[in-house]
């Protein structure tokens, strides 16, 4: 059976609100108050939006929220696609996140339908928590990411707040999984990533790694 998070997303007149509100205050809330997470997510636009002929893949990329950021600089042959599960979120990225140089999807994130080492930047933001059995997602991101190329996430993580007596339980009921400390940096380490940096803000965690040359 979906989950409560997992029939929310497939609503279509959720997806505007996501898009608008629902997202950008949850994200806030990582930070339990403050503004670490917000601070994070403007120099991570900033860094998204460098100039470069470079290709990027956003999974579960929703209403396309990062889509301007991640094209604004692109040059060349430079393209940003979007890819989400659910048919509303496209639509509504499709509708209101347009550009010569974005594109959108409609795929599974467990079997992304691009060939091997085709991406210089792969990112799933705000998203992972709400995939089921989101590992092998990684195992897809470091596949198509090329040699050299950045994997970045950001998404849950335990911390004291989240393991309160409960939380994980409720966390389970509303379909948003809570990640241990170690978890994904420790997959995306035996997938062979470099460099790997996990930055914690309260119950969030921002994780950026390197695919070797």
């Amino acid at each position: 059976m979906p989950s409560i998070a997992q029939r929310l997303m497939g609503n279509p007149a959720f997806s505007q609100i996501y898009e608008r509100l629902w997202r950008p205050v949850f994200t806030r809330g990582f930070s339990l108050g403050g503004s670490s997470t917000a601070d994070y997510d403007r120099a991570l636009r900033t860094y998204l939006a460098r100039p470069g002929d470079r290709m990027v893949l956003d999974v579960a990329c929703g209403p396309g929220n990062y889509s301007h950021d991640a094209a604004r600089g692109l040059s060349g042959d430079g393209q940003y696609v979007g890819i989400d599960f659910a048919a509303s979120m496209v639509a509504q990225a499709q509708r209101s996140q347009r550009g010569d140089r974005v594109t959108y999807l409609r795929g599974d994130a467990h079997h992304l339908p691009f060939p091997e080492a085709t991406f210089d930047t792969v990112v799933c933001l705000a998203a992972l928590y709400l995939i089921p059995d989101p590992l092998p997602v990684l195992d897809e991101m470091a596949r198509v990411v090329r040699p050299g190329g950045e994997i970045i996430i950001f998404t849950s993580v335990r911390a004291s707040a989240a393991a309160l007596p409960g939380a994980e339980a409720i966390a389970g009921l509303s379909g948003l999984r809570i990640f241990g400390r170690r978890e994904l940096v420790g997959r995306l380490e035996s997938l062979g990533m470099e460099h790997v940096e996990q930055t914690i803000t309260g119950v969030g965690q921002y994780v950026h790694a390197r695919r070797p040359q």
